[in-house]
């Protein structure tokens, strides 16, 4: 029997791994602004859409779902 880590060369892997961790503390760092910053609750909506926005931005552009985005500057998974 194969093992799925087998299948998935090592380097792939790591950038998967590092792309999870990535998406977890970005969450994490969301989440905590969420609850213990006092702020309005428009302006926590404000950043939750924004932050959700570039997240989405960078992993269609990662994945390379994105092509030429133009100025725009959005780090590369590797």
């Amino acid at each position: 029997m194969v093992s799925w880590t087998e299948l998935i060369p090592s380097h792939e892997r790591q950038q998967m791994i590092s792309l999870v961790i990535t998406l977890i503390v970005i969450g994490v760092l969301l989440w905590l602004v969420n609850n213990y910053i006092p702020m309005d609750g428009k302006i926590k909506q404000i950043i939750n859409v924004v932050v959700v926005i570039c997240v989405v931005v960078w992993l269609l552009s990662a994945f390379g779902v994105l092509g030429h985005t133009g100025d725009i500057s959005v780090p590369q998974v590797k």
